[in-house]
């Protein structure tokens, strides 16, 4: 059975027992928790610590998991989405570290999950990526092995904005990519975070993908992505993305959810889905982001027990 979730970033101001006593409240069965650095956000819905990993303590772990168990709702994955393939050297290192201690974390506290990006230097090709990508990844994958925890790489291309332009920053937003990703690393520890509306936006079939892709799909997101045909016709696909799309709850754009929790059946997915709220006209009050939540929660119902 999927396990309906969310993804804690939405509720960056609360603290990690409010979420997860919210998630209780309101019918979910469990929540990515976001696992940045304590410090300032570099961008939207970054930067937000629910569990500080560099604070796990024995007694912390302690209090998580007994929480938990009060509430009965679980933890899907704990999130973090840097970019490790950045030009700049020294912050790259500093999010390889921290990944790290994210992967330990996991593993500390009994999950099997982490969800994150691959990075990208945007200003150089796909090609001098993959050199990057070599140097970097195969080490971060042999140590979540060894701790018996799973990455999930998200396919968000992460080009939204001009200083993104023109390679977005993060290297795995397509099957092509995908599929040379996991040959380069064949780690059954190495999947996927898949996200439908990030294809949607470029034009991409995100229902097939699901079947080449069965058994390295190891979580979902649930967001949504409406096409804005009039502004799409004004700026062209050349633009940045936000130019001619926007990110909405699920029910609100133009993924088909009944196609795509009909395809998870197919390839008996039982893990977790976990909606993704970045959605603007949700977001001007904690209350307003709570009703997202709950309002993603009854949308999904029909999908979703």
């Amino acid at each position: 059975m999927i396990k309906l979730g969310f993804v804690s970033a939405i509720l960056a101001d609360e603290t990690f027992e409010d979420v997860i006593s919210f998630a209780a409240q309101t019918g979910y069965s469990c929540v990515e928790i976001m696992c940045w650095p304590v410090g300032k956000a570099e961008r939207r819905y970054a930067g937000i610590t629910h569990i500080d990993v560099a604070k796990l303590t024995k007694k912390r772990i302690n209090e998580i998991r007994d929480l938990l168990e009060r509430q009965d709702v679980g933890i899907s994955a704990l999130g973090y989405y840097p970019n490790l393939l950045e030009a700049d050297k020294d912050s790259a290192a500093g999010s390889i570290a921290h990944i790290r201690k994210v992967i330990d974390a996991a593993n500390h506290l009994g999950l099997e999950n982490v969800n994150t990006f691959i990075g990208r230097d945007h200003q150089i090709s796909i090609e001098d990526n993959f050199k990057r990508f070599k140097k970097v990844w195969p080490a971060i994958i042999k140590h979540a092995e060894k701790r018996g925890v799973k990455i999930g790489i998200e396919n968000c291309p992460m080009f939204f904005t001009n200083d993104e332009w023109p390679g977005g920053k993060n290297l795995a937003t397509s099957p092509a990519i995908w599929r040379r990703m996991f040959a380069e690393i064949p780690s059954a520890n190495f999947g996927l975070n898949y996200d439908p509306s990030h294809l949607v936006w470029q034009f991409m079939d995100y229902i097939k993908p699901i079947y080449e892709f069965k058994d390295r799909i190891f979580h979902v997101h649930i967001k949504d992505a409406k096409l804005l045909q009039s502004k799409l016709d004004d700026v062209g696909i050349l633009a940045t993305p936000l130019s001619f799309h926007e990110p909405k709850l699920p029910g609100l754009g133009d993924v088909d959810w009944g196609k795509f929790f009909s395809a998870l059946n197919d390839i008996r997915y039982n893990d977790a889905a976990c909606v993704e709220v970045e959605d603007r006209s949700y977001e001007g009050s904690l209350q307003m982001r709570q009703r997202s939540l709950i309002q993603s929660r009854e949308y999904l119902k029909q999908f979703v027990a």
